[in-house]
């Protein structure tokens, strides 16, 4: 009773603070990269037959690349074969297409296995949009046309050096600065000037190493505000603002060379996974002036799958191979484990849980600690078809301004999460 107590109470005040705050869904992973929705007043629990279906839209390209929706324009990337990858503004009401502007081609076409597409989530800021295409194309462009501002590119520009599924980082912005990460040995990671695109600082990580394909965090601990990224030889952390390098922790790296879940910090802790691996959680302390990553737990049952975590109040939540997992963040305390949808990606919102699996269904989940509560769970209509037995759902749901959006290739749903009037 008291960790279900505990943790009804943390979302109160969670939903308190964020009823005062906008409901857009800027970029990855929402307004703070946490996973976590600043909406309120959603419907608690789905129809039988799930939320009802506001537009679906087809031939927006192929691509696992999740929106960003600010106001009245959804936002993401898409491409048309191997040498168009673009990125395009939706109207939220239809899904009817605004503009589309051309980012270069698909990087990487020979992948083992081959799933060659757009896969990175726009960056949206006032009047302007940052979009990294799979090739490295780096732009900046007006939010409301998509003429280009500035463009770079992370290979041919900075040496850059993706994995072999190319790459897939969503931008970030921290103040004046945008922070990627092409990879390799010149500039690991970068800081531009979000405005000119004019570089701030390089830093290149000691014995270099490729991108990955989660995208990079702010993280203040010990002081220290720092940008956190999940490279391919492990999670590092670099000085936001000088470049330099901190530190690196080696233990989350993928058997199968894929570290994809973004990290999610709280309070100088942060938990990073890998595929086939584990997950874990790290403490970033301050021993001899320096900051050094302690670990405080590292397993293989934790979630790593692509659909990445969550922490609410004092839990994380995320999936494995096979299922919904929740556990104490600050001790690794499994409090239980369910099926649900296998392996998912989620998001939080006004006291619930949102999946979607990669088998292509979506649930609604009460984050309780005690154990699964599902509220609701639905298939999205005409689903399009996979490649190949490999090829999931990947890409994230997202919601905003009431709305819950749905992305699998070259088909969004928009659904109506809020009651009727």
């Amino acid at each position: 009773m008291k960790c279900s107590f505990g943790i009804r109470a943390g979302f109160l005040v969670l939903s308190t603070a964020l009823s005062l705050v906008a409901v857009d869904w800027p970029q990855w992973r929402g307004p703070q990269r946490n996973g976590v929705s600043q909406e309120t007043g959603l419907l608690k629990e789905w129809p039988k037959d799930g939320p009802r279906l506001h537009w679906k839209v087809t031939e927006i390209g192929s691509g696992y690349s999740t929106p960003a929706v600010v106001a009245e324009r959804l936002y993401l990337l898409g491409n048309q074969g191997l040498d168009n990858e673009f990125v395009q503004a939706l109207a939220v009401r239809d899904g009817k297409r605004v503009w589309s502007t051309r980012l270069g081609n698909v990087g990487n076409p020979k992948q083992k296995p081959n799933f060659p597409a757009a896969r990175s989530t726009p960056t949206v800021e006032g009047e302007l949009l940052y979009a990294l295409g799979s090739d490295g194309d780096l732009a900046c462009l007006e939010k409301g046309t998509g003429k280009v501002r500035w463009k770079k590119n992370l290979r041919t520009d900075f040496g850059g050096k993706p994995g072999q599924w190319a790459y897939s980082e969503s931008p970030l912005i921290d103040g004046e600065a945008l922070l990627c990460t092409p990879g390799g040995s010149q500039a690991t990671l970068l800081a531009l000037n979000k405005k000119t695109g004019e570089v701030i600082w390089k830093c290149a990580v000691p014995e270099g190493d490729e991108a990955a394909y989660a995208s990079a965090i702010v993280v203040e601990a010990s002081g220290v505000r720092q940008y956190v990224q999940l490279l391919q030889k492990g999670l590092v952390g670099v000085e936001a603002k000088t470049g330099k390098f901190l530190w690196r922790y080696g233990k989350p790296v993928s058997r199968y060379g894929a570290n994809i879940p973004t990290p999610v910090a709280s309070d100088g802790y942060v938990y990073s996974a890998a595929a086939g691996t584990g997950g874990g959680v790290v403490k970033l302390k301050v021993r001899d002036g320096n900051i050094e990553p302690e670990q405080v737990y590292f397993e293989s049952k934790f979630p790593t799958a692509i659909g990445g975590a969550v922490k609410i109040g004092e839990f994380l939540f995320g999936t494995t191979g096979e299922s919904l997992l929740c556990a104490e963040f600050a001790t690794g305390q499994v409090k239980w484990e369910d099926r649900a949808l296998g392996a998912a990606s989620l998001f939080y919102a006004d006291g619930r849980l949102y999946l979607h699996g990669e088998n292509g269904d979506v649930a609604l989940v009460e984050p309780a600690a005690e154990s699964y509560h599902e509220k609701g769970r639905f298939t999205p209509p005409e689903q399009p078809k996979h490649a190949n037995g490999m090829e999931k759902a990947w890409a994230y749901p997202v919601v905003a301004n009431g709305q819950l959006n749905i992305r699998d290739h070259g088909t969004p749903w928009c659904y109506d999460v809020k009651p009727a009037n």
